[in-house]
């Protein structure tokens, strides 16, 4: 075989190794799934994301259930002082507030749904951007305290 035919043949073969790669990252990216994720260290939570003003008010509001692992991203459009109530919550939950820079500045762990009016609310006297809520007792199966950082992975938004 002559030097000109060897450098054809290998030329090709990485054509198809390139053809080939790119072809497993388009498959495989289609088929990964498109959540949005709040992640601490090892673990991450699938989050749906709420920032419109109606969202922001209404939450997990009238919800009877939370899937294992996931939980509502409150993104609010500046620092401010949030404080949540759990009026017509129908699951216990934990909250936790997370500065800019996305540092855990406060949990409130296990708060039940309101029964009656008035109802509690719950959060830091110190700003916040961003609450997360997810199913009672999650953080401490993360073993999540107040000054871990998070990490936010979105794939794609409403």
């Amino acid at each position: 075989m002559t030097q000109r035919r060897k450098t054809q043949v290998a030329s090709r073969g990485v054509k198809i190794c390139v053809l080939c790669l790119v072809s497993c990252v388009l498959i495989f990216d289609g088929c990964s799934p498109k959540v949005n994720q709040v992640c601490f260290s090892q673990s991450c939570v699938n989050v749906e994301i709420v920032k419109k003003p109606e969202e922001l008010s209404r939450g997990l509001q009238f919800r009877k259930s939370l899937e294992k692992n996931s939980g509502m991203l409150f993104i609010f459009p500046q620092a401010g002082v949030y404080q949540f109530w759990m009026k017509d919550t129908l699951i216990p939950l934990d909250m936790l507030w997370l500065n800019e820079e996305r540092e855990i500045v406060h949990i409130a762990r296990q708060v039940p749904p309101c029964v009656e009016d008035p109802c509690p609310t719950y959060g830091p006297e110190e700003p916040s951007r961003y609450v997360l809520e997810v199913n009672a007792d999650h953080t401490d199966v993360l073993g999540l305290k107040v000054g871990d950082q998070a990490a936010f992975r979105f794939n794609h938004e409403k």
